[in-house]
């Protein structure tokens, strides 16, 4: 999302020439889950004060990035944004830009449910893991039993 080139291949935008994001899509119903603690969780778990990089991953494409729906997510990103940088979560201010949503480009099929098909793979083992450990140590509260 938010790039300027029409249908890009997942290798277009690995090379960083299209200007869009990696980014997933959250379908939510606000009956169970806020906008609000969508962001508490999207701070948490991943670095937000990092210019155009996550982890080992540098270019554009891997910049932190909320894409709003509606001017009320707009207002609740910024917010949220604010008082996350002034509790200090991060040592750095964060950087995450906050643009509106455009056109969302899935990525191609083997991309898709990608971790639960590849959990042995080197960048899961390394990189997701860590964040879903992290992830379910501080929002166990909020987890549906299985």
């Amino acid at each position: 999302m938010g790039g300027k080139v029409k249908n890009p291949t997942y290798r277009e935008v690995c090379y960083g020439v299209t200007g869009h994001a990696e980014v997933c899509q959250v379908h939510f119903d606000t009956q169970v889950i806020s906008f609000e603690e969508i962001l508490e969780v999207f701070w948490s778990t991943h670095d937000p004060t990092t210019l155009n990089r996550q982890g080992a991953d540098k270019g554009t494409q891997y910049r932190s990035a909320i894409f709003y729906h509606s001017e009320e997510q707009h207002e609740i990103a910024k917010a949220s944004k604010l008082s996350t940088d002034a509790e200090n979560l991060w040592p750095d201010p964060i950087v995450t830009e906050i643009s509106p949503a455009s056109i969302f480009y899935p990525a191609e099929d083997y991309h898709q449910n990608y971790y639960n098909s590849n959990t042995t793979q080197g960048y899961c083992r390394a990189v997701i893991n860590p964040k879903l450990k992290k992830f379910r140590q501080k929002f166990a509260h909020k987890l549906k039993p299985i």
